[in-house]
């Protein structure tokens, strides 16, 4: 059991290959540690909110944002790269449009209110990076709340509104006005920030560190 709570706060994206690398270091570092003390929550950032509503032809916003397709293929190596490291099962081929992910916040929203949150946020990451699946496709979120253990008529039947939209638009601004300006970025029980996908070693580091001080309090 662990022996406090601390909250981690997990600023992320579900198309953000580092976030899905960075989310895989932490975990392993969390099951060599399992008296470890976090009490995670997933924080909505979107890296591209402007993308239209149903996304965009992943080819076309590679060379829309990065110029030409030398310099969109030298950024998907690199994080191929990476993942292949990180022993993740990633194609980063296999995705033919990218999403905008606010519904896959919104799903993640929902599933922390039930206690599914990471389930959730671990099966979009294998959708997207895996299986190359629309992840801002209601059709697709409404399987992945299912097999989470989420009601998919419920989650169907929110995806048709706005419910949450405007306000995990307005988390997500106000993220980036508190300092938040990349993904993944940890916040530590609320005052020790931590940017980027971190090593298995250095998690392990900073668990052994507060488990220490920890036990020192007591």
């Amino acid at each position: 059991m662990p022996v406090a709570s601390i909250p981690l706060d997990i600023f992320s994206d579900p198309v953000c290959p580092w976030c899905y690398i960075g989310k895989t270091n932490l975990y392993r570092a969390m099951e060599s540690r399992p008296d470890h003390p976090f009490h995670i929550e997933w924080h909505p950032y979107q890296l591209h909110p402007n993308l239209p509503a149903h996304g965009m032809n992943r080819a076309e916003w590679f060379e829309a944002r990065f110029g030409d397709q030398e310099k969109a293929v030298e950024i998907a190596a690199a994080a191929q790269k990476a993942a292949d490291e990180a022993g993740l099962d990633v194609d980063m081929g296999a995705a033919q449009r990218m999403p905008n992910t606010i519904e896959a916040h919104r799903l993640i929203h929902w599933a922390g209110l039930q206690g599914v949150q990471t389930p959730v946020v671990d099966a979009l990451f294998r959708a997207y990076f895996r299986d190359g699946q629309d992840i801002g496709d209601h059709a697709v979120l409404i399987r992945i709340a299912g097999a989470a253990g989420m009601d998919p008529d419920a989650a169907a039947r929110l995806l048709a509104t706005d419910a949450d939209r405007d306000d995990l638009i307005a988390r997500d601004r106000d993220a980036r006005s508190k300092g938040v300006q990349a993904v993944p970025t940890f916040l530590i029980d609320r005052q020790y920030v931590l940017a980027g996908a971190q090593s298995v070693e250095m998690w392990q580091k900073i668990i052994d560190d507060i488990t220490t001080e920890l036990g020192e309090a007591e």
